[in-house]
């Protein structure tokens, strides 16, 4: 059971760390060092809604895996 979870933990991060580099796009490398790209807000529509929902559902999904991890070893 335990090597279910883990391995269910690695693929989850990965599937986590690609949809938060992918809603960077068009942040430059301004945007990764913190300074301001001069942009504009605008609404999430099509994709770029459905990759901020699937990155909250793939950080709920890590975070319940994380704690069942830890009550099997502990």
């Amino acid at each position: 059971m335990e090597t279910i979870i883990n391995i269910a933990l690695i693929i989850i991060s990965v599937a986590l760390i690609a949809s938060v580099v992918l809603q960077s796009k068009g942040a430059g490398l301004g945007g990764l060092s913190g300074q301001e790209s001069g942009g504009f807000f605008s609404a999430r529509r099509g994709i770029e809604k459905t990759l901020f929902y699937a990155t909250i559902a793939f950080s709920v999904i890590f975070f319940s895996l994380a704690l069942i991890a830890v009550l099997l070893v502990g």
